[in-house]
């Protein structure tokens, strides 16, 4: 590693991405500079598949959301439906009224 370079605490890549020659990774979230950073493979559906943009990405968050459920319930013992729940309640209040704004620019994918 060279003297200006971050070791980046990333997570592990699951198994089945690594199996499956045809994975794509749709999602990075990263907390930095005192900010929430992302990196989205905007466009694919559209693209690919002409399906609605917002619909397969309601889906993707949705199932992002029970597989944080699930991980909270194996590792704390949270109740599953509660956890949902909550995580429901603090999605739509932080869509209706934000608590940080979303900085930054898209740059389309090559």
């Amino acid at each position: 590693m060279k003297d200006n370079e971050v070791q980046l605490d990333q997570l592990p890549i699951p198994e089945p991405a690594l199996r499956d020659p045809t994975a794509i990774e749709m999602l990075r979230v990263w907390i930095a500079e005192r900010g929430l950073h992302c990196s989205l493979h905007v466009g694919m559906y559209m693209e690919r598949k002409n399906v609605s943009e917002e619909a397969a990405w309601g889906k993707i968050l949705s199932d992002a959301a029970r597989h944080l459920a699930d991980a909270l319930h194996e590792e704390y013992g949270t109740d599953l439906a509660e956890s949902l729940a909550l995580i429901e309640e603090s999605f739509v209040r932080n869509l209706a009224n934000p608590e940080s704004p979303t900085r930054g620019g898209f740059v389309r994918r090559h």
